[in-house]
Parts: C-alpha cells; sequence; structure tokens
C-alpha cells in the first residue's frame, strides 16, 4: 500500500511536467493541422502573441488572430496545400524544419526553412527563410 501511495504522490507531483510538450512536439502538432487544413488545430500550439518574421529579423506580423487572417482562407481554397517534412533539426527549445510546400500541384513545391522559438509550452516565435 504504501508502494502505491508513493507512486501515486510521484505521479501528481510530476503531472505538470507530464502535460508538457516538447518543442518539437509542438512543432509536428501544427504541421500536422496544417496539412489537414484545420485552421484550430494549427493555432493550438502558437502562442496568442506569436511574432512571425522572415529570417533572420525582417517583422511580418504579431498576434494569433493576425495568422488565423492569413492562414485561414489559404486552407479554404487552395485544395493542393500540403507541407512535407524534408528534414527537423532541434536544440532545447528551438526547432528547425526544412520544408516543401505544395500550393498547386501544377507547380513546382515551394521549398522553405522555418524555425520555430518555444516557451512557456507555446510557439512564441516563427522565422522563415527561402532562397533568393
Amino acid at each position: 500500500m504504501k508502494t502505491i501511495l508513493t507512486s501515486f504522490m510521484l505521479l501528481l507531483i510530476n503531472l505538470p511536467l507530464l502535460a508538457q510538450k516538447s518543442a518539437t512536439d509542438l512543432a509536428q502538432q501544427q504541421l500536422d493541422a496544417y496539412n489537414h487544413r484545420d485552421i484550430e488545430a494549427f493555432l493550438l500550439p502558437y502562442s496568442d502573441t506569436v511574432k512571425v518574421f522572415n529570417f533572420p529579423a525582417a517583422f511580418l506580423y504579431q498576434g494569433i488572430e493576425e495568422m488565423r487572417k492569413r492562414y485561414s482562407p489559404m486552407f479554404e481554397k487552395q485544395k493542393d496545400l500540403h507541407c512535407t517534412l524534408v528534414n527537423r533539426m532541434s536544440l532545447g527549445n528551438m526547432v528547425i524544419d526544412q520544408e516543401s510546400v505544395i500550393f498547386d500541384k501544377t507547380k513546382p513545391p515551394v521549398e522553405v526553412f522555418a524555425i520555430y522559438k518555444v516557451a512557456a509550452n507555446k510557439i512564441q516565435e516563427v522565422y522563415f527563410m527561402r532562397p533568393d
């Protein structure tokens, strides 16, 4: 009985840690939702105050509602939309995804890097890098 009680107490103490998602988990969650064109699931891993940049520091926009305005029409209109993860690297709270994105099957995919910076269990910043 003492062992069961001790195990239960350890579980309760560590419950907040178990609920935490890694930076990689959050990057994958938003990628999966992107490919399903599910705007609500796509926005879930992002902070309400997410900042989006073109790498290295060209500010594009801020906030989940602005992100919703930009992605909702794309999810609704571009039926060929699909992002393939080519490569992923992670280090602590940072994830770098190499992606190949199809917007229209009749056109070549767009190759990009997306860098996700995570804090407080949410994606706080995103940096997009495209070839010149």
